[in-house]
């Protein structure tokens, strides 16, 4: 076989591995799609092609007064821009400090990152639940916004310090000669080297309060304070009962914020992506 026929044979391979997971990915997809735009209220009635598509579920979740859609959504899009832009400052800050100084309890401080990365964030709630009870910020926002962004710093600290490891240490000195200071440095030199793993860190976190169930399931109880993750599934688990076509709207409409924040950053997330674990 010659070398041609190899590569052909590879790329084959590939395209064929990518078209399988374009289908795994996409047709849960275009199913959700489908329902959503099926008359009724059944899941089981509904077809991916609907005969008669309808938008009068998406018209319901804006118009009806008994649907709470758009409190649940402006309730997600306070937690997301709050905890990616709280965040994004606090990793930066964090991770610039253990990046670049070195300082009492630096490598135990590093040791202690990793170690919570490794036991899962449901051994948590426990804690989470009293303390948020301890200082009266159960049943609100705050109290969510606060536990994700105090959650997530440690693995968003430990990605961005690792791409701060790979920037050269000589522009730090050039710019320490031409008379800048440490917040100089930091948000002359660093940050803008920095937009494309802040990027990242910027989706993530925008990402986690739309697609996150389990905690404002913990924390939040009055309607009025739910998450979108969290009213859809009592949307169809309590007060809707089958109502399986409004929920695969109501769904599909989480994907528009997160698309436009996709959109909006995409030209520093593929250099970020990977950049964050080259240097620990």
């Amino acid at each position: 076989m010659t070398r041609k026929q190899k590569s052909a044979i590879e790329v084959t391979i590939i395209y064929l591995i990518l078209a399988l997971m374009a289908i795994i990915i996409g047709y849960p997809l275009l199913w959700t799609v489908g329902v959503s735009l099926n008359e009724g209220t059944s899941m089981f009635s509904a077809s991916v092609i609907p005969d008669n598509p309808s938008l009068e579920h998406y018209l319901w979740l804006f118009t009806d007064p008994s649907s709470d859609y758009l409190i649940w959504y402006k309730n997600s899009l306070i937690v997301a821009v709050v905890n990616s832009v709280v965040s994004v400052a606090l990793t930066a800050f964090v991770a610039y400090a253990f990046s670049r100084y070195r300082f009492v309890g630096r490598k135990y401080g590093l040791y202690a990152f990793l170690l919570l990365q490794m036991f899962p964030s449901l051994m948590a709630m426990v804690a989470i639940y009293v303390l948020l009870n301890m200082i009266g910020l159960f049943d609100s926002l705050i109290g969510l916004m606060l536990v994700y962004i105090g959650g997530q710093i440690p693995f968003n600290a430990w990605l961005v310090k690792g791409y701060f490891d790979t920037l050269p240490r000589e522009l730090d000195e050039a710019a320490k000669m031409d008379g800048a200071g440490h917040f100089g440095i930091f948000f002359r030199i660093i940050l803008p080297l920095a937009k494309p793993i802040l990027a990242v860190v910027a989706l993530f976190n925008f990402m986690a309060p739309f697609m996150d169930f389990l905690l404002p399931r913990i924390i939040l109880r009055d309607p009025e304070n739910f998450t979108l993750a969290l009213g859809l599934f009592n949307f169809i688990n309590q007060q809707f009962g089958s109502n399986f076509t409004r929920f695969a709207a109501g769904a599909i409409l989480i994907a528009l914020p997160i698309a436009l924040v996709f959109l909006f950053l995409q030209k520093w997330l593929i250099g970020g992506l990977t950049a964050g674990g080259t240097k620990g």
